[in-house]
């Protein structure tokens, strides 16, 4: 069986850089995926903070990240991870399709994050016809209709912007006030069709067959009941690690992040992290990517020690 020199878990923008930077580095390399390349990144109607890229689509960048890979020649496949075995020197994955096993000398844990959800009665209900979690995968069925977006961070705020802009109505509700980058915030609130309840806490998705709305309260003094009629909801209200496949490794801290050091090495020896899935102050596609490079740099360092 080959053994390769790395094996990159996730194809988001932490993994496809660490797998540009390790091929350059002469290693061999694989990449795996469940979903398609891009991550989080995918489902991003508009990024304006990646450097040189001006304004790009989330989708687009992927594309152009993703075939910077298949250029250099690094080989990608979609699979499930199911389980990661520790031999030492070598790594065993084992995936979900056909028991597929492959054999490295390191892995990089590039596995992100997924939305978090609400967890509401309701909430199940409407779950993907009705509620959502992707503006840029179905905001364009709610064009001219009434949305509720729930969250007040980066990414609620990001495509409340996008939703705004071709919906009738855009009403967000969050818990606590709009925490996002304070010039995305201003140019939300001078937007007309929308409106603001900041410091609610959501008690139910309602409708009969089909979401008709949305439930919430105020959490000060008074607790106040709204009822906002919609036809769509999107959450954005934060995101858990996508980590239960190597839980066992002991890599994960309470929350169920990696903790990694500064070379992005696990307490496993031949095993780092990349990106989301690690335990760090500000998840962007710029730091992943840093991420990601450095996790190469050291995984090719590792390789190369055991020639010795």
């Amino acid at each position: 069986m080959k053994i390769y020199d790395v094996l990159i878990i996730g194809a988001g923008p932490a993994g496809m850089t660490a797998a540009i930077y390790a091929i350059r580095a002469n290693m061999s390399v694989l990449m795996i995926d469940r979903l398609s390349p891009g991550g989080q990144m995918i489902n991003t109607n508009e990024i304006e903070n990646y450097t040189g890229s001006g304004v790009v689509n989330g989708a687009e960048l992927s594309m152009q990240m993703f075939e910077h890979t298949q250029n250099l020649g690094v080989e990608f496949d979609y699979k499930t991870v199911l389980d990661i075995v520790d031999n030492g020197e070598t790594k065993t994955v084992i995936c979900e399709e056909d028991d597929a096993r492959f054999e490295t000398k390191t892995v990089i844990l590039a596995t992100g994050t997924v939305p978090r959800r609400l967890n509401v009665p309701g909430e199940d209900n409407f779950a993907g016809t009705g509620v959502s979690w992707c503006a840029i995968c179905d905001g364009a069925q709610y064009r001219d209709k009434d949305v509720v977006v729930i969250g007040g961070g980066n990414s609620a705020v990001e495509e409340s912007i996008y939703l705004a802009g071709i919906t009738s109505s855009l009403t967000i509700v969050t818990m606590f006030d709009l925490t996002a980058d304070p010039k995305a915030c201003d140019q939300l609130r001078a937007m007309e069709n929308v409106t603001i309840y900041p410091y609610q806490d959501i008690i139910e998705f309602t409708g009969d067959g089909a979401l008709d709305g949305v439930k919430f309260k105020s959490t000060k003094e008074d607790a106040t009941e709204r009822h906002v009629k919609c036809d769509g909801v999107f959450e954005y209200i934060g995101l858990m690690p996508t980590s239960d496949s190597f839980k066992h490794l002991g890599i994960l801290n309470d929350f169920g992040f990696i903790d990694v050091d500064d070379e992005m090495r696990t307490s496993v020896k031949g095993i780092y992290g990349a990106g989301d899935i690690t335990s760090k102050k500000l998840r962007q596609i710029i730091t992943a990517c840093s991420d990601g490079a450095i996790a190469a740099n050291s995984a090719a360092k590792y390789v190369e020690s055991l020639k010795g």
